[in-house]
Formats: C-alpha cells, structure tokens, sequence
C-alpha cells in the first residue's frame, strides 16, 4: 500500500511536491523507503534542498497546565540545492532510518487512541517561503516490544489510551525529547485496588527499558498514589520471559502494600526538562544481554497538514491538524 499527499503549489503556478511512501507500516529501528516526486511549474526555480522529517503529537506540562504540540524529532536531508527547469520532473528515492525510541501507533492491526505520527515534507525554493505537509507514518511493535504487550492482555487489561509526554524519565539512557504513555485499565482482580497501569517503552538496538507506573487507590492496606517498576530486557529473550508473571507478581505486591522497583515510591518521570545526570543508570528491574529484533504487528496513524513555527505548534493548531483521528473505528 502506497500514501500519496499533494503539498500544493509555492505560488501560483509553482512547483508542487507529491511525496510516496513505499513502505506503509516500519517498526522502531527500521528503514522508510520512499520518493518525493517534484513537479515544476510555469517558471525555472532554483531548489536550496528537500528535506523530510518526522513529527508527532505530543503533550507538554507548563506550570499548572498542560498543551498540545507537534514535535519534529528526527529530519533528513534527501536533496540539497539543484535547478527545476520549467515543467521539469524529479524524482528524488530515500531511504529514513526510524529511531530506535519512536512511539507505537498500532497494535495488533488496531489504531492506538490518541496517537497521531506523520513524515513532513518540506521543499525550499530561493527567495520563496519553505512549503511544508504530512503523510500518515505507521510505526509497529518489534517482537520483543509485541511479547510485553500480550502479558497485558493475557492479564485481562483493556486499553485505554496513548500519548507523548514532553520531558525524559530518570534512571534511563532517552535520545527523544519525549516519550510514549500507553495506559490500560486493570483486569476485575484489581480494578478496586488500581486505577490504572502505564506503559513505556525506552528502545534501543540491544533491547529496551520498560518502565510501568500504577495508579492505586487509597482505602484497605494502600495509601493510593502512583507506584513505578523497571525492567530492562534485550530483543532477543524478551520473547521468551514470563512478562504475564512478572507485571503481576509486581502487581499483587503492590496490592499488599508493596511498591515498584523504583526505590522511595519517586516519579521517574521529568516533565518538560532534560535530566541528563540520570542517563544510563539502571535501578531495580532485570536485565538481559543484547541482540537484534524481530517482526511486530500491525500499523497506522493520522497525521495532516503541518505549519510548525520553531518544532512546535499551538494546541488549537494541533487540535485542527488530527480533527477526526481520536474518533476513528477500530482503535485498539
């Protein structure tokens, strides 16, 4: 399957770009192949470079509230400067490595609530404003990645939603300015105990770190409030690990007063900031060797039209941008 998107014209009667996606689904890691297609148009124009970048929606805590934006976190030069002659066609191919920590968008074929991705294209003419759009990006689970997952729905949570928090999280090595919250309710066994179990994925070519914080209720043995565990795994055993007992062997401990693998019940979460004395550090959880990955499931995610001003745009910009994404059949 192929997505196509028409950036328009730099002017009347100027050059339009159609940018191809060859490959419509790419797991973290992995490899984007694709063409941008330029069309010139009524004049010669002199191209200062094409570039393609990778933007989602993210959520960023200021003060006491808290926005939406849209990130560029990765960008890729295709092309640098070259003259469109009149009427002239060019086909520039490429090839996009994808992060290691890129977000999920999809599970298991079904769309993740709440999640919006997308490849920005931008052709930048001399002496003319840069033009810039989206085409939907689908990024899918690694097998190592899937296996956490199916411990989830083996357990009998139901998934909640997904997003991207702006900020990095303490005790673990981040590249990305933010990272990905998936939330699931509780099966009945817990659902009077815990509000709700987060997930994050921080990936790497060796493995990853799984980070789970637990919402619980005050009442009984618990004095409610959010309780952290960290695991870390490489690709290659995760498929093999008994994550079903792992995640609620945690969870019973917690429902007996117990906490995370975080020591002192502390947020490992930074919102908003950059907490680079924390990088690489490696408490509580356990740990594996380090090894390739493997195929995942299924993918796609919304994006539209972009108009970033400095990496990031308004919430009610944003809003706009995904309008009908979080209402879409099929999310997971």
């Amino acid at each position: 399957m192929i997505f196509k998107r028409m950036l328009g014209a730099f002017g009347v009667g100027g050059p339009s770009v159609d940018t191809v996606l060859a490959t419509p689904r790419v797991q973290p890691g992995g490899t984007l192949h694709g063409e941008v297609r330029i069309k010139g148009g009524d004049f010669d124009a002199e191209i200062e470079y094409v570039s393609l970048g990778l933007v989602a929606r993210t959520e960023s805590e200021h003060g006491d509230g808290e926005y939406v934006g849209l990130v560029e976190f990765h960008n890729v030069s295709v092309s640098g400067p070259f003259s469109l002659r009149t009427g002239q066609d060019r086909v520039i191919p490429f090839q996009i490595t994808v992060p290691w920590e890129s977000p999920l968008s999809e599970i298991g074929g079904q769309h993740l609530h709440g999640m919006a991705l997308g490849v920005r294209t931008e052709l930048s003419i001399a002496a003319a404003v840069d033009k810039g759009d989206m085409d939907p990006l689908a990024i899918e689970p690694l097998a190592s990645q899937e296996a956490v997952l199916r411990a989830f729905s083996q357990l009998g949570f139901h998934f909640k939603s997904a997003d991207l928090e702006t900020g990095h999280i303490r005790g673990v090595h981040q590249q990305l300015p933010f990272y990905q919250e998936i939330e699931f309710y509780p099966p009945p066994a817990y659902s009077g105990r815990i509000n709700e179990v987060e997930l994050t994925f921080v990936t790497n070519p060796g493995g990853f770190d799984l980070i789970l914080e637990a919402d619980k209720r005050s009442g009984g043995h618990s004095h409610g409030g959010d309780s952290f565990a960290h695991w870390q795994s490489d690709h290659h055993g995760a498929p093999h690990r008994d994550w079903a007992g792992e995640i609620n062997n945690w969870l019973a401990a917690l429902s007996h007063g117990g906490h995370g693998g975080f020591s002192g019940h502390h947020d490992p979460y930074a919102h908003g900031g950059h907490h680079d004395e924390y990088h690489g550090g490696h408490h509580g959880g356990h740990h594996g060797g380090h090894h390739g990955g493997g195929p995942g499931w299924g993918t796609v995610a919304a994006a539209g039209a972009a108009g970033l001003v400095g990496g990031f745009v308004a919430g009610e910009v944003v809003e706009e941008i995904f309008e009908g994404d979080d209402e879409g059949e099929g999310d997971w």
